[in-house]
């Protein structure tokens, strides 16, 4: 016998009677700590840390298991024109470890918010500096594409790519700077602590994991870890770590409460619940943007696909209501 049941009302019975000892995946985007219209503070990010936390605690005081993972773009592009100016002071440092910096620096603030928020409800929250292992066969590798840092003219960026070692680009068609580095973005392929990760939420700990996509990480001749240049994908780092801790959901937090199909045009809608299948056809149609929500969907697909329950995408302010089935992009098994 086969039984057919609607997605909203099946996502809403998984909430009801099903959240207690559900493992959550949420990934946050870089832009909800620094928003794209601030100066980057400390005061206004923590400001930001703080809205997010208040969602993810009432997440944890609901039942699930929480592990949380964060972009760190704007962090990053900030923390490399530091470097730039101080150069002539002390010594740059490579990209992999300003990844290691600001995994520390969102840490810390995202960690100190949610202590602060459970600590009546007795929960520990710990961060954990994580390292992620890509292929050096990736082809990303021979065809750097991922922009990083800030805009540079043309004659900058040539003379700091030649004094650094760095492959830059025109990476917008107009304007007085339009060029920038560009860096490798190499799939994930495991999480290197991710059994640590996961031995912490089995026992209730809120982990804060693989923040900024990961520190990548290469294995050497002799199978020992070392940094690599190179940025990793946080939507796609999320679906790998949530995948190796077992979650049930992975909930990516955006600006925007659903994905769009038809986006920019006068037929836009929302889309709410779809299948594996479903998602795929609107992938391959083009309904969403390869530098916004397109790397998300196929994420969320990907999660999917590979076992998990179901994935949500939604907007910060949302998330405890998309939890419950009331908004929110969910992609669902077929």
């Amino acid at each position: 016998m086969i039984i057919v049941l609607r997605i909203e009302p099946f996502i809403l019975f998984l909430y009801q009677v099903k959240k207690m000892g559900k493992r959550v995946m949420i990934a946050l985007g870089g832009n909800a700590i620094k928003q794209p219209h601030e100066l980057g503070s400390y005061e206004e990010q923590m400001d930001n840390v703080k809205v997010a936390c208040e969602q993810i605690a009432e997440i944890a005081r609901q039942g699930y298991e929480v592990a949380i993972t964060h972009g760190n773009g704007p962090q990053v592009g900030n923390l490399a024109i530091q470097q730039e100016q101080g150069a002539h002071m002390v010594p740059v440092q490579p990209l992999f470890i300003l990844g290691s910096m600001t995994q520390g620096q969102i840490g810390y603030m995202m960690q100190q918010s949610l202590n602060n928020e459970l600590a009546s409800d007795g929960k520990d929250v710990a961060t954990i500096v994580t390292q992620v292992v890509v292929g050096k066969d990736d082809p990303d590798f021979d065809a750097p594409s991922k922009p990083v840092g800030p805009y540079y003219a043309e004659e900058t960026a040539k003379k700091l790519g030649s004094e650094n070692g760095w492959l830059v680009k025109q990476v917008r068609p107009n304007g007085e700077k339009t060029w920038r580095r560009v860096v490798p973005s190499p799939k994930p392929l495991a999480i290197a602590e991710s059994s640590v990760i996961k031995r912490l939420v089995e026992s209730g700990t809120v982990v804060i994991a693989s923040g900024g996509g990961g520190i990548p990480v290469l294995r050497n001749g002799s199978g020992k870890l070392e940094g690599v240049d190179a940025v990793i994908d946080k939507d796609r780092a999320g679906a790998k770590l949530a995948e190796e801790v077992a979650a049930d959901i992975y909930l990516i937090l955006t600006d925007v409460e659903y994905a769009l199909k038809n986006f920019g045009t006068d037929d836009e809608e929302p889309v709410r619940e779809v299948s594996v299948n479903e998602t795929r056809k609107l992938i391959s149609e083009g309904h969403f943007k390869a530098g916004s929500m397109g790397p998300k969907m196929e994420a969320a697909l990907g999660f999917v696909v590979d076992g998990g329950d179901h994935a949500i995408i939604t907007s910060l302010d949302k998330a405890v209501d998309a939890l419950m089935g009331k908004t929110g992009t969910h992609i669902v098994p077929n």
